[in-house]
């Protein structure tokens, strides 16, 4: 019986194993990243490679939450409370080797205005040119990621620079099985943002871009066309 066909039957006592559970190890993944793909024969746990050399009880707990997610449950055990604190803390450990001069600058910026200087600079890196994901932190690996749309406007930059080291800082908690990332101690804080008018300033911001993106022309067969 190998780790996710354990953790299966130790989480549903009442349900029938009837599909095949494997865990892979993958370096395809960002640090401590993880999905589960399924079907009606099997479920295919994809881990990190990163965690091979973390204990089972962790594990476990990572592998409870997705199932979780799969049938729809809610459901506390202590392995997934031992997963999401070592979620919360291992990016504190994690090597700093990623950075970009103008994200750097944002998050200099950011950090001494709303933070006093005390965030501990994380990686930094820009996504896509993404109207939908505008930023996101990764916990496992430290690391923040803000589409590239904002490079030319500061003040949005700084913006959700902020969104994203708040997450850095406050963390998540989680019920039930289910983690809370935007709470209302984090929408608080985040209405501290010395603009009132921000979220306005992004909306248009954003419809916008999102305008000239449809009209932006596109070579077609050696033609440019619009």
């Amino acid at each position: 019986m190998n780790l996710a066909e354990k953790t299966f039957l130790e989480l549903f006592p009442n349900k029938k194993l009837n599909k095949k559970l494997v865990v892979k190890y993958s370096r395809a993944f960002n640090p401590y990243n993880a999905n589960v793909r399924y079907t009606a024969y099997s479920m295919i746990f994809n881990l990190s490679y990163e965690w091979k050399k973390v204990s089972n009880e962790i594990k476990i707990g990572l592998i409870q939450s997705l199932l979780l997610k799969i049938y729809k449950e809610k459901k506390k055990t202590l392995n997934i409370d031992l997963y999401n604190n070592f979620i919360k803390t291992v990016g504190d450990y994690s090597e700093v080797k990623e950075s970009d001069s103008v994200l750097e600058e944002s998050f200099n910026r950011v950090n001494e205005k709303y933070f006093n200087g005390f965030i501990d600079k994380p990686n930094l890196r820009w996504g896509s040119n993404s109207f939908s994901k505008l930023g996101s932190y990764e916990y496992g690996s430290n690391s923040v990621i803000i589409s590239k749309v904002f490079e030319e406007d500061k003040e949005l930059l700084d913006y959700i620079m902020y969104h994203e080291l708040l997450h850095k800082k406050h963390k998540f908690h989680t019920r039930n099985g289910r983690s809370y990332h935007h709470t209302s101690k984090f929408r608080k804080k985040e209405k501290e943002f010395d603009n009132p008018e921000i979220e306005k300033k992004l909306e248009r911001f954003l419809k916008r871009k999102r305008i000239k993106s449809v009209f932006k022309p596109r070579k077609r067969r050696g033609f440019w066309w619009f």
